[in-house]
């Protein structure tokens, strides 16, 4: 009877000892799962912050174009009508410019990146052909309200180049980093796409010159 009572002890104990172990193993993977869970989502959500902070950076930088082209598009007026104090003949340079500039502000007013690079092409352009005509007339060039304009347009150009390049700069971040995997799904799946570039196209290389 002994030897049985202790047999069946035994085969008791380990029976508590496997139900234990096998307990502890499940608490075990349980927390190895969480664990595994914990980082994945610690993962996830800090692509997810860079990638809002990086798409955050490119609508800033293209904040700042707007801001140095319609800061431009202002200055625009004052620079026709001193023009036209010694070219008043020159309709169609006038009429060009005031049409490519309403273009620019309603362009920029959409936020639209293609239509603002277009637009800001054509004006460019009329621009260009406005400031050409000044060599025609020695008073005009010689004019002080003038010369101010030129120097603030010049001003104005070289902001428009630096907050160009910024923007382009942010968006060549954005568009590398959500190229790469697992990180082009965390950007699907928060709505995070790839962003325009703001080229110079062919027609809008050679920007006003402005110094005489």
């Amino acid at each position: 009877m002994v030897g049985k009572n202790f047999i069946h002890e035994v085969k008791s104990w380990a029976k508590q000892k496997g139900e234990i172990i096998m307990k502890n193993m499940g608490c075990i993977i349980l927390a190895g799962i969480l664990f595994i869970l914990a980082a994945a989502g610690s993962a996830f959500f800090g692509v997810y912050n860079q990638l809002q902070t990086m798409d955050e950076a490119v609508n800033a930088n293209w904040a700042q174009v707007e801001n140095q082209l319609q800061r431009r598009n202002d200055l625009i007026p004052n620079l026709v009508n001193t023009v036209k104090g010694y070219a008043a003949h020159e309709n169609e340079i006038f009429t060009n410019v005031a049409n490519a500039r309403a273009k620019l502000s309603g362009a920029i007013s959409s936020h639209d990146v293609k239509a603002v690079q277009q637009s800001t092409t054509e004006l460019n352009g009329a621009l260009s052909r406005l400031l050409g005509i000044v060599e025609n007339y020695p008073n005009l060039k010689a004019d002080k309200v003038f010369i101010g304009l030129q120097d603030e347009l010049a001003g104005t150009e070289n902001r428009i180049a630096v907050a160009r390049m910024d923007y382009n700069n942010s968006v060549r971040n954005l568009n590398s980093e959500i190229r790469r995997f697992p990180v082009n799904l965390i950007a699907g799946i928060s709505g995070i796409k790839a962003r325009e570039y703001f080229e110079i196209t062919d027609g809008a290389k050679n920007v006003p010159e402005v110094k005489f």
